[in-house]
């Protein structure tokens, strides 16, 4: 029984980048979904490098939705700024809505936020702090 299931996983059909074992009903290419996600990313970040377009231009040449692109922005996987220095439309940081080039958070907030954190963890150490041989 375990020689046969052995057998069965060394037959499966295999990702040919990463190996992956693929599913049987899986008939759309010999790469799996994720290496796929990943070769498309490096062709959309080339593709920005060498073209100046915004965020349409990328979804409509790569046939992609838009929110994909954006995804990828909010990420910070890929950083492109619209006409005349201005940056992507609807990419706006979650605290302060001020428009970024990429990522969630502005420079400000992100800094801020990093302070914050900071002071969290020095007020819950400074609070875990004990006394030993107080009496002494």
């Amino acid at each position: 029984m375990i020689a046969r299931s052995r057998e069965l996983f060394e037959e499966a059909p295999r990702c040919t980048q990463c190996g992956r074992v693929l599913p049987d009903v899986y008939d759309e290419d010999d790469i799996c979904p994720t290496c796929k996600e990943t070769n498309l990313f490096a062709e959309v970040k080339d593709f920005i490098r060498e073209n100046d377009v915004k965020e349409l231009d990328v979804a409509e040449h790569f046939d992609i939705p838009v929110s994909k692109v954006r995804k990828w922005i909010r990420e910070g996987r890929i950083q492109y700024k619209g006409d005349a220095g201005q940056t992507v439309s609807a990419v706006h940081c979650q605290i302060c809505g001020k428009p970024i080039d990429f990522g969630t958070l502005c420079p400000e907030c992100h800094r801020l936020q990093g302070l914050q954190i900071v002071a969290k963890q020095y007020a819950e150490q400074k609070s875990e702090m004990r006394f030993f041989n107080k009496d002494k």
